[in-house]
């Protein structure tokens, strides 16, 4: 049976290339873990990921390698790959929004 954890979101800090998303995972009260998950500045600047979207996807690729690795994965250091981002771009894009203005058919009475 799977432990419970506990994944908190520490914060961030800006590199001169990257920004690092650290995150602490506590499996029980005396184990506990930092990870630390960057993405490229340049990711921004280009706009392939927000500022306000990355601790989410930092957080999201934390918990895929915890379910793969049971929960003990053998690095706690992380770089977001171009992929990455652009599927979480993709499913986070927002949805097409219906015009609620347009006219209805003319319907027989």
């Amino acid at each position: 049976m799977a432990h419970m954890i506990l994944v908190q979101y520490i914060g961030f800090k800006v590199k001169s290339m990257v920004r690092e998303y650290s995150f602490t995972v506590r499996a029980s009260e005396d184990e506990q873990r930092t990870f630390t998950l960057v993405i490229t500045n340049e990711a921004f600047c280009s706009r392939r990921a927000r500022y306000q979207d990355a601790p989410d996807i930092c957080s999201q690729k934390l918990h895929r390698e915890l379910a793969t690795h049971e929960n003990h994965p053998p690095q706690t250091h992380f770089r977001i790959s171009d992929a990455e981002l652009e599927d979480y771009r993709s499913a986070h894009a927002p949805r097409p929004s219906r015009n609620h203005y347009t006219r209805r058919p003319d319907q027989a009475y």
